[in-house]
């Protein structure tokens, strides 16, 4: 999976030794970049520490995660761990303008002139039963 977003700030960083020897891993956490944004807690291991020690608040991301749950005691852990990360590029909007083209001028659009009539004007009467009202 990929997960695009800023960097909001880095976690601690845990170290210690297991049966394939030494390891770190560090949380950073990020806030996608949607209509609601959602910040997101991604687990970096020892080959990504160094990378995101670079990384600076606001800085635009994206990651290739991979998420995984699993229980313990009765409850349940989910972690989203990095595998990849790849460079996000600023670009231009859509609307920028090439240099040496005039900029577009707004469109006006006039509003509807208001029914002058009665009620059958407004509503669109078609039957000339005398009833004014339009149901």
């Amino acid at each position: 999976m990929e997960i695009t977003g800023k960097v909001v700030r880095l976690g601690g960083l845990t170290e210690g030794t297991s049966a394939r020897g030494p390891w770190r891993k560090q949380d950073l956490i990020i806030e996608t970049d949607e209509q609601y944004p959602k910040t997101v807690c991604l687990t970096c291991w020892t080959n990504q520490i160094d990378e995101i020690q670079k990384m600076v608040p606001g800085q635009l991301i994206k990651a290739q995660i991979d998420i995984s749950s699993r229980e313990f005691n009765g409850k349940w852990y989910t972690d989203v761990r990095v595998w990849r990360f790849d460079p996000v590029t600023a670009t231009a909007p859509a609307t920028a303008q090439q240099p040496n083209q005039p900029a577009a001028q707004p469109v006006h659009q006039t509003p509807p002139a208001a029914p002058t009539g009665g009620p059958e004007d407004f509503f669109g009467s078609d039957s000339n039963n005398g009833d004014d009202l339009p149901f």
